[in-house]
């Protein structure tokens, strides 16, 4: 188990790291995320080679290499910046815990579970604390919002009483809690909107701006336009900003990545103090 120690340490290093630079600058630089990649693996090939166990180094291999997938799959899903999918990949050079292919895969789905959860509580507290500290600008853009997406209410409340003239027809009186999530949908919707308008974007000096933001709008240079994409202000892009403009309109996200540190956290307490959660499948 001493192995597993120096990984978890490693990771805890790295994450914390990783989380200090996502609070305070909004970004995790990529040196980050690859040198903890170079280290897992690292480690992996000199204990495989000292204890003649390449199983070691191959599940880090494996584990990369789902990471990989998961990652791209956030990604392009628009779920993960690159920078959250980046530190992902290194996280699977580190997560394979066992020599049994079949654990480090139920360990992957905990920890992919665990991040989506956190990071659903974690991006709440983290809104409210955003709308108590910009409650007027909240309001009025919530407000506006809510008179913008009327339809949405509308069509919602049409499928909340179909859902419930139909549950109450077929008697199952356990499904009564759909309808309500179909009515509160449009709210969160218009809830998120408010907040991404009203506390997540914001003017900044060209000079604090790094390649990888997110415009909120379109520039126009000259002849050249700069388009808002996903995955943000490209190094060409950036540099004629500096030269022409004084500041530009940018989208903030939420700093992510200490969902990562806050997961990770649970899931090595949960490995030591509960081993048979992850042993529960081996009935046979």
């Amino acid at each position: 188990m001493g192995e597993l120690i120096f990984l978890f340490i490693l990771v805890f290093i790295w994450l914390l790291a990783a989380s200090i630079s996502d609070l305070k600058k909004r970004e995790v630089p990529n040196w980050l995320s690859f040198s903890l990649i170079v280290f897992a693996f690292a480690f992996r090939l000199f204990y495989s080679v000292l204890n003649a166990d390449f199983w070691f180094l191959l599940n880090g291999v494996i584990g990369f290499g789902v990471f990989f997938g998961f990652a791209y799959l956030f990604y392009y899903g628009r779920v993960f910046a690159g920078g959250d999918a980046k530190l992902l990949m290194a996280l699977g050079s580190v997560l394979p815990f066992t020599s049994s292919l079949y654990q480090n895969f139920f360990i992957f789905i905990v920890f992919i579970l665990l991040l989506l959860i956190v990071g659903s509580i974690y991006g709440l507290i983290y809104s409210l604390v955003l709308v108590v500290l910009n409650t007027k600008k909240f309001s009025s853009e919530f407000m506006r919002q809510f008179k913008t997406k009327r339809r949405l209410f509308l069509i919602s409340l049409i499928f909340f009483f179909l859902s419930f003239i139909f549950i109450i027809f077929i008697k199952e009186i356990s499904l009564f809690v759909f309808p309500f999530l179909i009515l509160l949908f449009p709210i969160l919707y218009v809830y998120a909107k408010a907040v991404e308008e009203a506390c997540l974007v914001k003017y900044v000096d060209v000079k604090d701006v790094t390649i990888g933001d997110w415009l909120y709008e379109e520039v126009r240079i000259k002849k050249k336009k700069i388009k808002p994409y996903w995955e943000g202000l490209n190094e060409e892009d950036l540099e004629l900003l500096k030269k022409y403009k004084k500041k530009v309109l940018i989208k903030q996200g939420i700093p992510f990545v200490p969902v990562f540190l806050i997961a990770f956290s649970i899931l090595i307490y949960l490995w030591y103090s509960s081993p048979e959660f992850f042993n529960f499948l081996w009935f046979s």
